[in-house]
């Protein structure tokens, strides 16, 4: 493990090619107060430019919660619409940064993802989950919608239908019916511990190279974020003449060239 930094909410490492977040608030089940939001944002701003980066995961600490939602204790200060737009930007903004981070970054549900906890999962390029874990976007319990950009991550994810329908209905999905719908892409085995779970999942994408991680990032999530065709092929016609002409790219040729020749 090298590069480590630490903060008391938010824990976060780089791993060779992988950076790894934890929220790390696992006494209150991980829940996301403005000050963890903020610390988010710069995590994700911060290692934006770490060229050998080829991947992150980010999950919850310990084992019971991934994240909570908001941490109303924090949040319920928020009164004013003034507030409430303030807040609607720096969550919308931190997750912003996890959506446009230029590698993969993969939700490991450690535990439950609920309200903002389930936004912050639908930020994520990919959702993988313990064979235990919970996902909801239980908002409407609280008489409010997602803030922070989980509404529309989610119809990306699982088709506007049901997203409304998982939106009005506000149940927490186990882990196979996440599956089921869409929402999650694996789940643990019975008797899999999660971490080698998560390495498993990830170690086929540690050989790629991160200038091609960052095209196939790119070209992932441009729907996602809502961007113009013409704009996502011109940002593609970019990343793919970087990925050409790279040694790297000359050097899986040769070896391909290598083989066929008499």
């Amino acid at each position: 493990m090298q590069g480590n930094h630490s903060q008391d909410a938010v824990r976060v490492s780089v791993d060779g090619p992988v950076l790894r977040v934890t929220v790390n608030r696992p006494e209150k089940r991980n829940p996301l107060s403005r000050a963890v939001l903020a610390e988010l944002a710069a995590v994700f701003a911060r290692h934006a430019a770490d060229s050998v980066l080829v991947v992150a995961v980010l999950r919850g600490a310990g084992e019971k919660s991934f994240a909570a939602g908001g941490d109303l204790r924090d949040l319920e200060k928020v009164r004013t619409p003034e507030e409430a737009r303030g807040l609607f930007d720096l969550g919308n903004g931190a997750f912003d940064a996890i959506r446009r981070f230029p590698v993969p970054v993969v939700a490991a549900l450690n535990g439950l993802a609920v309200g903002g906890g389930a936004e912050l999962a639908a930020a994520c390029d990919v959702r993988i989950a313990a064979r235990h874990a919970r996902i909801g976007f239980v908002h409407g319990t609280l008489n409010i919608p997602p803030a922070w950009g989980g509404g529309t991550d989610l119809a990306a994810i699982v088709g506007s239908a049901k997203a409304l329908r998982l939106l009005a209905d506000a149940n927490i999905l186990d882990a196979p019916e996440a599956l089921a719908l869409g929402l999650v892409d694996a789940v643990a085995p019975e008797g899999q511990p999660f971490e080698a779970f998560v390495d498993g999942f990830i170690a086929p994408w540690l050989r790629q190279r991160p200038q091609v991680m960052r095209a196939f990032k790119w070209q992932a999530a441009a729907r996602k974020l809502g961007v113009p065709r013409g704009a996502a092929e011109e940002r593609d016609r970019e990343h793919f003449a970087a990925a050409w002409c790279h040694q790297d790219h000359w050097t899986a040729a040769e070896r391909i060239l290598t083989k066929e020749r008499p």
